[in-house]
């Protein structure tokens, strides 16, 4: 194994993780993150926390193992498009802290999802 299959396993462990934990974050945790998706007018909230947490699940794992990477990157990206319009939706928020906030996380998510779009185009 040579030092850019090290560093690009290493990315794996690192992206795919990350989505991985966020995504069990949505079982564990599952009852806050559906009266927050409520609250910010997400129809059916409950179902979709669980279908989100499956969507990052199964998209983190994909990536990590190397399993069916390409549906696993399209998971990724059906999961942060309309996350990222519907939960953080900075420019109709009020409060300025709540806002910045929204503005920080919709940021994260357009680089994640420049990330996964990259991978998707690079995946062999």
């Amino acid at each position: 194994m040579n030092y850019l299959d090290l560093v690009f396993f290493l990315g794996r462990v690192l992206f795919g993780g990350f989505f991985i934990l966020n995504g069990i974050n949505h079982f564990t945790k599952h009852d806050m993150l559906a009266g927050y998706a409520a609250s910010k007018g997400v129809p059916m909230a409950s179902t979709a926390v669980y279908l989100t947490g499956s969507l990052l699940t199964l998209g983190g794992l994909g990536v990590l193992l190397g399993f069916y990477v390409e549906w696993a990157l399209v998971l990724l990206v059906i999961f942060l498009v309309p996350v990222s319009f519907m939960m953080h939706a900075f420019w109709k928020v009020a409060d300025a802290q709540a806002k910045m906030m929204d503005k920080i996380q919709f940021q994260k998510n357009m680089a994640l999802l420049g990330a996964v779009l990259m991978l998707l185009a690079l995946w062999k």
